[in-house]
């Protein structure tokens, strides 16, 4: 009788200890019994807008061809033996000619074709190198205007009435879990720094370094490369999830510039996937070596398509 009523509050002792190792073993882990509804109200919100703005006029799926041009002239429209053949449109749209940097558009007559809401009749110049921002041309639902990667100039051609936007139906994402938040300390360079960044057309670009985040995730210490847009930092990175879950050639992460101590939020549930993962006609850069983790990611956007 004794030793039943001694033994009772040993195994209490005992399941209380490993309730109490448990739980701690979770919280070291970072994973959470329960997630704040209001976080998770906030990164869907924000999900919303991103899809907004792949389906806007200026988003990614409603890409329909990217032509790279000849030095000298270069004639387009749906016609067979134009040097550049649009899916849609009228048969003879006009000429591009590209020399010394510079692109002009000389357009067919009666092709139709506007500039900010007006037609153009003559040669008008719609690229330069180093002009703030494209010339954007219109015929029907097409809208086209020059990229340069590298030394080469291209026409990117969207069609509002794209076939992929009109399919799309959202992204699956992971459940959304502020295990993946974390506080990053940022290291800038002292000195001027660039980083090589390849993208999927094999060129490589010396772009600035505008940081390295420094965090611990999941146990483990993480250290990304940044480079600046705007307002944000800019984060190219690759996980094991890549494999099969998420886009093959990674994912990107827009992070908020550090405050006075230095510090910023890195939010794994914005990780979302690069353009190329909707359309074949994007031209991404690809994570850095020093950006693949040896670690499952699993937060943000999955796999989107087989681009």
């Amino acid at each position: 009788m004794d030793m039943t009523v001694e033994k009772e509050p040993t195994n209490l002792y005992a399941r209380r200890f490993f309730q109490w190792w448990v739980l701690a073993l979770l919280a070291s882990v970072g994973f959470r019994l329960a997630e704040d509804p209001v976080y998770k109200n906030r990164i869907d919100q924000w999900h919303q807008q991103r899809l907004a703005s792949l389906t806007s006029e200026n988003g990614w799926l409603n890409l329909a061809g990217l032509f790279w041009l000849k030095n000298g002239d270069n004639t387009v429209g749906t016609a067979r033996g134009s040097d550049v053949v649009f899916p849609k449109g009228a048969s003879q749209l006009g000429v591009f000619q590209l020399a010394n940097g510079s692109v002009q558009f000389t357009p067919s007559a009666n092709a139709g074709i506007t500039m900010d809401g007006k037609p153009i009749a003559g040669a008008v110049t719609i690229f330069t190198d180093g002009q703030s921002k494209p010339v954007v041309l219109q015929q029907g639902s097409l809208r086209w205007f020059i990229i340069k990667r590298g030394d080469r100039y291209g026409i990117r051609l969207r069609d509002l009435e794209s076939l992929v936007l009109k399919a799309f139906k959202g992204i699956e994402r992971f459940p959304v879990s502020d295990a993946w938040q974390t506080i990053a300390h940022v290291e800038v360079p002292a000195q001027p720094k660039t980083i090589p960044i390849l993208d999927v057309l094999g060129v490589t670009s010396q772009q600035p370094l505008a940081g390295t985040l420094v965090f611990r995730l999941n146990g483990q210490s993480v250290r990304l490369d940044a480079v600046g847009e705007g307002d944000k930092l800019f984060v190219l990175f690759a996980d094991e999830t890549n494999r099969h879950e998420t886009y093959g050639a990674g994912r990107f992460l827009y992070v908020d510039k550090p405050g006075p101590d230095g510090t910023t939020t890195v939010d794994f549930n914005q990780a979302i996937n690069p353009p190329c993962a909707f359309t074949p006609y994007a031209t991404c850069p690809l994570p850095p070596n020093q950006n693949r983790l040896a670690l499952r990611v699993t937060a943000g956007e999955k796999n989107a398509s087989d681009h």
